[in-house]
């Protein structure tokens, strides 16, 4: 069963732009620059995306000189992906089960 903590993170993925800064993040780490210059976003709109998902845990900073960079936490990923597969596996042998109406 999913539990509070999995529902915020879903929450906190399912905004369009904090998705795409999760998948550029998956193949590099990314400076704020380079994310204002791949997704178009405003940088002070990135860095409240960015912000959310710093403090949700799915992305780290590591400052350099003036510059932050950020990179995908892959562990939380997984982790995540691995309750949707836990909800897959009932799902397929539920299918032939039907409660019955009153």
């Amino acid at each position: 069963m999913m539990t509070s903590v999995d529902t915020e993170l879903i929450r906190v993925l399912a905004d369009p732009l904090r998705l795409k800064i999760v998948n550029l993040l998956a193949r590099e780490t990314l400076c704020t620059t380079h994310l204002v210059e791949e997704t178009g976003a405003k940088q002070t709109n990135l860095s409240n995306h960015l912000r959310v998902l710093r403090e949700a845990g799915v992305v780290e900073t590591e400052p350099c000189g003036r510059f932050t960079y950020y990179r995908l936490r892959p562990d939380v990923i997984a982790q995540l992906a691995g309750e949707f597969a836990d909800l897959a596996d009932p799902a397929r042998s539920s299918a032939e089960n039907k409660r019955a109406c009153p």
